[in-house]
């Protein structure tokens, strides 16, 4: 019972750090201060306008097709990396909708095809990214994407959501493969020159965290739909409704 009550007064005070904290693991052992922070891109990008995009294109189907496009450009990356055979994310994408608009029997002229695929990379920020970003430059962290999306992509989406000078960008196309693979994440510590427990990985996706976890990352999960926990064995994520309580928390975590 005082485990319990414990746990819940923990969770009652990480609620308070400006943002909804689902979960903070525990600390084992010495805590290593994060030097900085990789974040995959749609933790700073706000993907819905997708959506309203297609809408606009095929009225009443228009989530259908973006769900069906994304998982099928996921499943694209993943037999990339299974298969060992790289194709770049911006080729994958397009693949991916075309796979999507026949499996739905829509049919999109190939200019309105180019408009979607680019509404997909130029994104609006979230509300709270630029400010985070802020605070965790002045704290001296170095911070940057860590993305499937091709270097051009990136910057494309770096300039349409105006975080252009706030972050870096690191692409996993130099490494030819795509998260979870470990090369891909190993992209962060040769880039930063930090070791990977010093280095925050703030993921969109379930799966993306657990890749992250179990390279070594201390890891972030954005969960701004209250998603439960993926089921594979893993070293838990701190899960997050937003970006705001990140900066108070990788600093909270160095100071035990």
């Amino acid at each position: 019972m005082r485990t319990q009550r414990r746990e819940f007064l923990q969770a009652v005070g990480a609620m308070a750090v400006g943002g909804l904290v689902l979960h903070a693991p525990r600390a084992r052992g010495e805590q290593r201060e994060i030097e900085a922070v990789a974040f995959d891109a749609f933790t700073l990008l706000d993907g819905r306008p997708v959506v309203a995009a297609a809408e606009r294109l095929v009225p009443g189907q228009g989530a259908t097709l973006v769900e069906a496009w994304r998982n099928r450009l996921f499943q694209y990356s993943w037999l990339c990396v299974a298969g060992k055979r790289y194709v770049d994310f911006e080729t994958l994408s397009a693949e991916a909708l075309a796979y999507a608009l026949s499996a739905l029997r829509l049919d999109l002229a190939g200019d309105v095809r180019r408009s979607l695929l680019e509404a997909a990379v130029l994104l609006p920020a979230w509300p709270e990214a630029a400010s985070v970003l802020k605070e965790l430059r002045a704290s001296g962290r170095k911070v940057a994407f860590l993305s499937n999306f091709t270097p051009g992509m990136l910057a494309g989406a770096s300039r349409s959501s105006r975080l252009e000078g706030l972050v870096g960008s690191l692409s996993t196309d130099p490494a030819r493969t795509y998260k979870p693979d470990p090369r891909a994440y190993q992209l962060a510590v040769d880039s930063f020159g930090v070791p990977k427990d010093r280095i925050a990985f703030v993921a969109h996706a379930g799966w993306d965290a657990v890749g992250a976890a179990w390279f070594g990352f201390p890891t972030y999960w954005i969960n701004r739909t209250n998603l439960p926990r993926e089921e594979l064995a893993a070293p838990a994520a701190t899960m997050l409704t937003s970006l705001s309580p990140l900066p108070g928390l990788l600093t909270a975590s160095a100071d035990r």
